[in-house]
């Protein structure tokens, strides 16, 4: 399986099976500048996220179309999962500091999305999502002490880069994943394409299992216990800014079914997913890159306000090329985001507190997902669709005058 691997992902290639500690600690192979733990972490992104992105283009039109439910259901799933796991991924970063491991919560996270999509795929009807959702997103407890690895054997002129390049596979896994719904989905259906969406990150699991290994704690990264009085006044002002914009900020399901309620095919729909993951794969880099040039605080302003611009773009029309528009828009705003938000935690945390902070900040996003899509589902369903894009508007407005008032550093 390794070998298979290797040849799917010519930059591990050169990795080798040694899990001795200099594979945590970052040797830099050929001059390539990328760390071997950082891209064995990159490889495994790439594949659960096709996986997971075999079903995520065609999910909003599962739970409407196939099982029945309306948008207040598919708003609730979307932000049921989150809320409730967000304390999870908390905990995880919290226990991962506390016992100084990492890759235990990496493969289980992993492997609970596979099981999941398996759930998915034999679920009768729209409640029997509910355990599977938290089941999927619950698989997020991997996120914090992932993102602490890669903090751990990053410095300071290559961090941004190297969460770019996590975000990065993540997204090119995306667009990998959707050309393989696309491409089989008429002929699998729904239920088998879920079934089959299970193997890549069942790979994954192998993958981090065998070729990582765990980093020993150095001297004065012994864990200390939690204090919110130890976060510093810019991380807790962060969280803030980060849950205000969160709360606008809505699934990605509102934006397909937007859509195809403008006229796109159902056939189509996929495309537009497409779009903006392959947007997002090609820029995480390049904006991680740039943030390690610029700043986190800048970055994350352009990628606000290309948010804001999405959501002006479907406040005033739903002609196709504005669509088109708002989605590429969307990608550059996806990944310009994401990684650089981690990257900015990872940087105010106390150093024994990585992983903590880095879980608690995905508390605070995952706790306003379940009100932001649920609260998106009722606004749509009574007060009509570009409502909710003018609420999230106004909140991304606010979030962009409190990001002045916070240092990067």
């Amino acid at each position: 399986m390794v070998p298979v691997v290797n040849s799917l992902f010519p930059m591990c290639g050169s990795m080798g099976m040694s899990r001795g500690p200099k594979d945590v600690q970052g040797t830099r192979d050929g001059g390539k500048g990328l760390k071997r733990t950082v891209r064995t972490l990159g490889a495994a992104s790439f594949l659960n996220d096709m996986g997971s992105d075999m079903i995520y283009p065609v999910w909003p039109l599962f739970v409407t179309q196939f099982l029945g439910a309306n948008m207040v259901v598919l708003g609730l799933l979307d932000g049921l999962g989150e809320a409730l796991v967000s304390i999870s991924k908390a905990f995880s970063g919290y226990l991962s500091d506390r016992i100084g491991r990492r890759k235990i919560f990496i493969w289980t996270g992993y492997l609970m999305g596979s099981l999941s999509r398996i759930g998915y795929a034999l679920s009768p009807s729209w409640g029997w999502l509910i355990p599977f959702r938290v089941l999927d997103r619950a698989g997020k407890i991997r996120s914090p002490p992932r993102d602490a690895m890669v903090a751990d054997v990053s410095s300071d002129r290559d961090r941004g880069g190297n969460f770019g390049f996590i975000r990065s596979m993540d997204h090119l896994g995306a667009v990998v994943g959707v050309l393989i719904a696309v491409a089989l989905f008429s002929y699998l259906g729904y239920r088998k394409l879920f079934l089959l969406a299970a193997v890549p990150s069942l790979i994954a699991v192998v993958l981090i299992f065998w070729r990582i290994r765990d980093r020993r704690p150095g001297p004065g990264r012994t864990f200390r216990g939690i204090k919110l009085g130890g976060m510093s006044p810019d991380l807790r002002l962060f969280m803030v800014i980060s849950g205000i914009f969160a709360l606008g900020s809505f699934s990605y399901s509102f934006l397909l079914i937007f859509s195809r309620e403008a006229g796109v095919g159902t056939g189509s729909v996929p495309l537009f997913y497409l779009l903006f993951t392959a947007v997002a794969s090609t820029v995480s880099i390049l904006f991680g890159k740039l943030s390690d040039r610029i700043g986190r605080r800048t970055v994350i302003a352009i990628s606000f306000a290309m948010w804001a611009l999405v959501c002006l773009f479907l406040i005033v029309s739903d002609d196709i090329l504005v669509l088109v528009l708002a989605f590429v828009l969307f990608g550059l705003h996806k990944g310009s985001l994401e990684p650089v938000q981690k990257t900015l935690v990872s940087e105010l945390a106390p150093s024994h507190l990585k992983a903590a902070s880095l879980g608690g900040y995905q508390m605070v996003i995952g706790l306003c997902a379940l009100p932001s899509s649920l609260g998106a589902g009722l606004i749509w369903t009574y007060l009509g669709s570009t409502v909710p894009f003018m609420i999230s508007l106004c909140l991304t407005g606010i979030s962009l005058v409190l990001l002045m008032f916070m240092r990067s550093r």
